[in-house]
């Protein structure tokens, strides 16, 4: 059985957004290319299944019961944004570049979990389990993910992998899709090798403003 969690406003996060628009140094845009920055809050897209990486206030039936991952088709669900932060120590001030091989949290907007997977085998492909853990940003060390890129930063308009820290597995979609009461949505999950199950990319968001000249640096993709 799958288990809802409780629900939760959007008003104050929506609220964030449009504050993070209006502090000084910190200008953003929705669209164009360029760099994202820390703190830029956006939605991912799996490059070949066209889906967003998504969650909700929907607990996993099985496996660790944490807040499920999923992929979605539709490009306008609030569900699907995710924030750029650094690790529990810092090193990703906001407006700086993202590096390749930069290792980051995603906190998902609207539930204030982090983007996670541990040893559970992921509900339908059993493969490894993606999760949303941890409470207002706060979770644990396997909430850190390698930005895998070609060049010295992450760029919107190429594709990234993200290389979790703990476990080395790469961010995945490989096409199933859950029954009720998330029909339709596809199963995130994670993979030892990289493939073109794990390719994203920037999509819609808030982009802030690089703060500082991005400085040089190499990392492959």
């Amino acid at each position: 059985m799958w288990s809802a969690g409780r629900g939760e406003s959007a008003g104050p996060v929506l609220l964030g957004l449009l504050l993070a628009l209006l502090v000084p140094g910190g200008s953003a845009a929705k669209t164009g290319a360029g760099l994202v920055t820390c703190g830029s809050v956006l939605k991912l897209l799996n490059t070949h299944h066209r889906v967003r990486l998504h969650s909700h206030d929907i607990k996993y039936g099985s496996g660790s019961g944490q807040q499920s991952v999923t992929g979605v088709e539709a490009s306008d669900d609030a569900n699907s944004y995710w924030r750029i932060r650094g690790g529990s120590e810092g090193g990703c001030p906001r407006g700086s570049p993202v590096r390749c091989g930069q290792a980051v949290r995603l906190t998902h907007v609207l539930t204030g979990k982090n983007l996670h997977t541990h040893h559970f085998p992921s509900p339908l492909s059993n493969n490894q389990e993606v999760s949303a853990f941890g409470e207002d940003g706060e979770g644990d060390d396997l909430d850190l993910w390698t930005v895998r890129c070609s060049g010295q930063h992450w760029e919107r308009e190429a594709a990234v992998r993200f290389q979790h820290v703990g476990t080395s597995v790469f961010l995945s979609v490989t096409g199933e899709q859950y029954g009720s009461p998330i029909r339709g949505q596809h199963e995130v999950h994670g993979m030892p090798s990289a493939n073109t199950h794990n390719t994203w990319k920037a999509m819609e968001g808030i982009f802030i403003k690089p703060s500082v000249e991005p400085s040089a640096g190499h990392d492959e993709l």
